[in-house]
């Protein structure tokens, strides 16, 4: 009987992990043609109170004769670190991604770079994925432009206050690079969504991305303006992101051939 009841529940899993691969696969995103595609472009306004800058005082880390070179620092080695940056009411650094569109474009055939200089990170805000099967290298890659300046890359997966951690690399000379394409392959569909990267000798040292699945998402200029193109006819969602303000998600159909005016507007905490 008892060997009877672990087959059942051994055929159970296998049933259920079976379903799960399948799923996954139907909901992969395809690469295929595009023909009429539609364009969707918009702004991201910020309503409510900017946030203050954060003043961080380059005197108590690590490396401070050299990270107070940053050009942002001013008088006393405070370097003031801005996460929300808002010019005539309209949000930068927002990611618009398409949530439910699962064939169309390819994807951009450059890879996410992190460049650590000046004891900061670029870009501040941008998107990573998951790699997909059979690829290890070439999609994200971080580089250390600091003479003499050990950095230490440390990637995270953030679900409100939770985080988990993804990679943690030491980069201890100038031109060192790493490839943390292959450490990706653990993201989640319908669980991770907020990539999270700092520097652990110099905790100051800040970058966000979405995790996106699909290649139609841009990212806000500092007007607040965005567009995406080559978009197949249909109905969408469309999601407003930004690592610190939050997000909203709208409903748009986009007609083959049209261009489509779709505007945001995202609320301070």
């Amino acid at each position: 009987m008892k060997a009877i009841i672990k087959a059942a529940g051994l055929i159970i899993c296998l049933t259920l992990w079976f379903a799960q691969e399948g799923f996954a696969k139907k909901n992969a995103y395809q690469v295929s043609p595009v023909t009429h595609g539609g364009h969707l472009a918009g702004s991201v306004s910020f309503k409510g109170k900017v946030p203050d800058p954060i003043r961080e005082d380059l005197n108590k880390g690590k490396n401070a004769e050299f990270c107070v070179q940053h050009p942002d620092t001013q008088e006393g080695g405070i370097r003031p670190r801005t996460k929300v940056v808002v010019t005539d009411g309209k949000l930068k650094d927002t990611v618009v991604i398409i949530e439910n569109i699962t064939q169309g474009k390819d994807w951009p055939a450059e890879a996410t770079r992190f460049e650590f200089k000046n004891c900061d990170i670029f870009p501040k805000v941008t998107v990573v994925r998951k790699p997909p099967k059979g690829t290890k290298q070439g999609l994200v890659l971080i580089e250390n432009h600091d003479s003499d300046i050990l950095h230490n890359p440390h990637g995270y997966t953030k679900v409100g206050a939770s985080a988990k951690t993804l990679f943690n690399k030491p980069l201890p000379n100038k031109g060192d690079v790493a490839d943390v394409t292959k450490n990706l392959k653990r993201l989640k569909m319908n669980k991770d969504k907020h990539f999270f990267l700092q520097c652990d000798q110099h905790n100051f040292m800040e970058a966000d991305a979405r995790i996106v699945w699909n290649p139609y998402y841009t990212i806000t200029a500092r007007d607040g303006t965005f567009k995406i193109d080559q978009i197949p006819a249909g109905t969408y969602r469309i999601t407003a992101w930004h690592p610190y303000v939050g997000e909203v998600t709208r409903e748009v159909t986009i007609p083959a051939g049209q261009n489509v005016q779709l505007d945001f507007e995202l609320t301070g905490k």
